[in-house]
């Protein structure tokens, strides 16, 4: 990745890599909401974009950024429920989606605290779109092999954050 330039304007991949880390887990969250249910992919679309503006509201009063590594977890937590059709009560999506939203949306604050570019605000309207979408499809779709591709998406998810998991912890993040 490249590094931003001297005038605060990150380059375009830089932004994109961002974008991606920022979805995945919420995709992630979406996905499990859906094999779920309907109740939980409802629950899931109130909660997440709430705690994301709660977490952004504390983010925005915080004086530094926050590790890597735990924004990996993430990854890692949510694309393993999701790989192995975790039977989760309402009140444990419910309270996933209020961690991951209050989590990235402190995450989303203090980069945008940091100079350069606000892009990364108008991801939370693109997360909120992919959430409902995502997790209303998932619902609707009742085949066993459509269960199968969502829980291989999930591991997929877990895999990328394992990845990051262990490049943060190689940089000493």
């Amino acid at each position: 990745m490249e590094q931003p330039e001297a005038t605060g304007v990150e380059p375009r991949e830089a932004l994109h890599e961002r974008d991606v880390a920022t979805a995945a887990p919420h995709l992630a969250l979406a996905l499990l909401a859906g094999l779920r249910g309907s109740a939980h992919g409802r629950w899931t679309l109130f909660v997440l974009p709430t705690g994301w503006l709660l977490g952004g509201w504390f983010g925005l009063a915080a004086l530094a950024g926050a590790s890597p590594i735990l924004a990996a977890i993430s990854f890692v937590v949510l694309g393993a429920l999701e790989a192995a059709d975790a039977r989760l009560p309402l009140a444990a999506t419910v309270l996933l989606a209020a961690l991951l939203g209050l989590w990235h949306g402190y995450l989303n604050e203090t980069a945008m605290a940091t100079p350069g570019p606000g892009a990364v605000g108008f991801v939370g309207v693109a997360v909120f779109a992919l959430v409902a979408m995502a997790a209303a499809l998932v619902a609707a779709l009742q085949a066993a092999w459509v269960r199968i591709v969502v829980r291989v998406a999930g591991s997929w998810i877990a895999a990328i954050g394992l990845l990051l998991l262990g490049w943060g912890l190689r940089s000493g993040a």
